[in-house]
């Protein structure tokens, strides 16, 4: 993607060095909240692709009912404009509105 927000596909798993390895595991010794993995927790720890590790992150999908369903309208300038003006969330927050004006 060049830029844009980033999906689950995008997931890159970069493992370090050596010497940057050294320096990650000298900093969790001298943790006394952490403790590296030994070599025998790694080889027993389950194993798991990397489709598994993306389906992990953000949030779980939402049951079928739940869901929004996008829609197409077109609203006056000043609407809009309103709706944005309190910034980033507008479409959630016209939405929370609505549900009120119509006793939902």
């Amino acid at each position: 993607m060049d830029g844009g927000k980033k999906t689950r596909t995008d997931l890159k798993i970069q493992i370090p060095d050596a010497e940057e390895d050294a320096r990650i595991t000298a900093a969790a010794e001298a943790d006394p909240d952490a403790r590296p993995m030994t070599d025998e927790e790694w080889r027993a720890a389950p194993r798991v692709s990397r489709e598994e590790v993306a389906n992990l992150i953000g949030r779980p999908p939402l049951p079928e009912a739940a869901k929004k369903q996008r829609v197409t309208m077109y609203l006056d300038r000043d609407v809009l404009a309103r709706l944005k003006a309190g910034g980033k969330g507008w479409q959630t927050r016209a939405n929370a509105r609505l549900r009120e004006v119509l006793g939902l």
